[in-house]
């Protein structure tokens, strides 16, 4: 099985970024691409190969909904499993429709910074079986 080793983290929120991007590399040893807009995504996603994507819903500009949609172009997200973080107490869209764009997890804000490498490595570990 393939490691996970390349996580491109979509988040607008400085302090949020951080303390993942730190949890990320320090705790899980992930190779982290860090970018606060949707439209950094979009440029540096398929340079950058993900194995996953960890993307906020929120974002300024377009949601993390439809940024998924534009990357679907850019990246195979059958392949590319995608965690949503949320604060919303709701899932962000319909069921089937997050599955068609690669969403294995939503996971809710405020997360554990400690757990979340084992979470996406449970993830990851999971749809690798």
């Amino acid at each position: 099985m393939k490691p996970l080793l390349r996580i491109l983290h979509v988040e607008d929120v400085p302090s949020i970024q951080v303390v993942t991007r730190i949890a990320l590399e320090k705790l899980g040893g992930f190779e982290v691409l860090s970018c606060a807009s949707a439209q950094e995504a979009l440029q540096q996603a398929p340079g950058f190969k993900p194995d996953m994507i960890l993307l906020d819903v929120m974002l300024p500009q377009i949601s993390g909904i439809e940024l998924l949609r534009q990357l679907a172009s850019l990246v195979d997200l059958q392949q590319t499993p995608v965690v949503l973080l949320t604060g919303q107490p709701d899932d962000p869209a319909d069921p089937e429709e997050l599955q068609r764009l690669g969403v294995r997890k939503v996971l809710h804000k405020p997360f554990d910074p400690l757990q979340l490498a084992t979470r996406l490595n449970e993830i990851w570990n999971a749809e690798h079986e």
